[in-house]
């Protein structure tokens, strides 16, 4: 059922936001050269799949955890990305093609061994990432794996369509901040 709503959503969501996505793109030529970002992350059973973004950060930017990133390396216009969480409309590509879910743990990166570790002790590779959840409406990022892993194996627990909404809803909203770049 929850696959249904997750084509049903994006599919309605692309619709409408496809000029704004045009235009993200357009303006992130100029801003970085690259508008679009496309990152190996960590799948359902613990498979690889290329996640797809609006690039936020400078190209020459290593590619490492969001909390590890240098805060500088944000663009202004990703910066405004970011706050507005445009940047994360691509996901619904990914959504799309079954990779992810609209709700489900934040897909992490193969580097970041200690989370993996943590996720695979509480199962949390047994259902697909996803582009919100729990986590990211509580601010709990993927500096804190231990955390990180009991609040998506939670979410995971008690899932259910009034749940999947409010998390959908919570996030266009604006709760939460999820795998933000630190201050240094």
């Amino acid at each position: 059922m929850l696959r249904f709503f997750d084509v049903f959503v994006s599919l309605a969501l692309l619709l409408v936001a496809w000029p704004f996505l045009l235009i993200c793109i357009l303006i992130g030529f100029f801003d970085t050269g690259s508008p679009i970002f496309i990152q190996e992350r960590v799948g359902l059973r613990k498979r690889p799949f290329k996640l797809i973004k609006l690039r936020t950060m400078s190209k020459d930017t290593l590619s490492v955890a969001s909390h590890l990133a240098n805060h500088q390396s944000i663009t202004k216009f990703g910066s405004l990305l970011r706050r507005s969480k445009m940047d994360e409309l691509p996901q619904l590509i990914n959504v799309l093609k079954g990779d992810m879910s609209l709700v489900g743990p934040r897909p992490n990166l193969f580097s970041q061994e200690e989370l993996i570790v943590e996720r695979e002790a509480l199962g949390v590779y047994n259902v697909l990432p996803g582009v919100t959840g729990l986590a990211q409406v509580k601010n709990i990022d993927m500096s804190m794996p231990k955390l990180l892993a009991e609040t998506d194996r939670k979410m995971i627990e008690s899932l259910c369509i009034r749940n999947y909404f409010k998390y959908i809803f919570m996030t266009a909203t604006g709760s939460g901040s999820g795998d933000a770049v630190k201050r240094n």
